[in-house]
């Protein structure tokens, strides 16, 4: 079998039965037509593994009870039988372990966010990415959105002037209704135990995808922030909402929130770009529409799927306009990025000068150094505290 003209294999560790986001992976993977899922350690527990194979038609024998036994496995079969790549959907605590075994494997990796447990494993694990060479890519999805590549666009063009403010939101509400039963969700449970989930629930588990979209839009970074963490469900060890303010490197300035208690909110992430000749506004809620706003000139609505999109928001763009397009094919252009980056490698082929177009490790490393200082910074009062990236 030619290595190029083919399906790109897949594997993915984590995601078994019962799993939302091991779901949304495969669908997002299989959209294009371009991944075939062949292998998994679907779950810790050998037998829910193998009946979640089974579930995916998948062959017994490249249904394996370890991610260990996967990678080793996996790694001595020929490229084109193998696995190209790997998709990491366990939980927090094995992201590190898990991305390391398929890296040493000769293996890429396309990680669920956060990159790992704590920011130390995340520089080691970029540490071991560099060295390897290998693709390595995390599931920021919010970055796929054609409207949010069509908003980087048009401030890479210089449309907004210079970038003076960034406000940007995730508000959640479903954790309040703990307050009305002491039955817990398995969501709240393990994002909640600082052993599986890390320094932060909130801040880390949405907080971060609120830093990255930011970052990804304006292409600034985060040099310092003031955070207030609090937990208002009762008897959680760690935070459910944040609010910080934030200090951009090169002057900029910041507000960014984070809930889970915010009542009546779903899954409200929403930015607003403030530049000195016009600003931006994204709702994930209504992902297909950018709102464009001027000082003295009507505000404009740009819509998805029409001719007047540039070059980045069309290329990611399935259907004509008046078919919404969304939460999965958001996931689904980072795994067509991947795809794209693991072709060229197959091929011979050097990388374009701009890079590909999905978050790489170093986002990853920067996520949770934006989680480490606002734990510290909460800690201390709200102090201003440095990201160390």
């Amino acid at each position: 079998m030619a290595t190029t003209h083919r399906k790109l294999l897949m594997g993915m560790v984590g995601g078994g039965r019962g799993a939302f986001i091991g779901g949304v992976h495969r669908m997002a993977a299989a959209l294009d037509g371009q991944i075939e899922l062949v292998a998994g350690a679907f779950s810790s527990d050998a037998e829910k593994s193998r009946l979640s194979g089974e579930d995916l038609f998948l062959d017994p024998a490249r249904v394996y009870s370890s991610y260990q036994t996967m990678a080793q496995a996996e790694a001595r079969l020929p490229v084109g039988q193998r696995i190209d790549f790997v998709s990491i959907v366990a939980r927090n605590d094995m992201h590190y372990p898990v991305a390391k075994a398929f890296l040493e494997a000769g293996i890429h990796v396309v990680c669920e966010k956060p990159l790992a447990y704590s920011l130390e494993e995340a520089k080691k694990l970029r540490a071991l990415a560099k060295k390897s060479g290998l693709i390595f890519a995390l599931t920021h999805n919010y970055t796929g959105y054609p409207m949010v590549k069509e908003a980087r666009a048009m401030v890479q063009a210089g449309k907004l002037g210079k970038i003076n403010k960034i406000v940007v939101e995730y508000p959640q509400g479903y954790a309040i209704t703990a307050l009305k039963s002491k039955k817990d969700t398995k969501i709240s449970n393990w994002r909640m135990d600082p052993n599986l989930s890390g320094l932060s629930n909130c801040m880390g588990d949405i907080g971060t995808h609120a830093e990255n979209l930011a970052q990804y839009i304006t292409g600034l970074e985060i040099e310092e922030v003031a955070a207030d963490l609090s937990t208002f469900i009762p008897g959680r060890p760690l935070d459910d909402d944040g609010n910080m303010l934030v200090r951009y490197k090169g002057g900029a300035r910041g507000v960014l929130y984070a809930s889970q208690i915010s009542t009546g909110d779903e899954n409200n992430l929403n930015i607003r770009v403030y530049g000195t000749l016009a600003s931006l506004e994204w709702h994930q809620e209504h992902p297909n529409e950018l709102i464009v706003k001027f000082a003295e000139a009507p505000r404009q609505t740009w819509r998805r799927g029409n001719s007047y999109n540039g070059p980045e928001a069309k290329k990611y763009t399935r259907t004509p306009f008046g078919h919404p397009e969304a939460f999965i094919e958001a996931f689904a252009n980072i795994y067509r990025a991947v795809t794209e980056a693991i072709r060229d490698r197959l091929a011979g082929k050097k990388a374009p000068k701009q890079g590909y177009d999905f978050p790489t490790i170093d986002d990853g490393v920067t996520g949770m150094a934006f989680v480490a200082a606002a734990v510290k910074s909460s800690k201390a009062n709200a102090r201003w505290t440095k990201l160390d990236v």
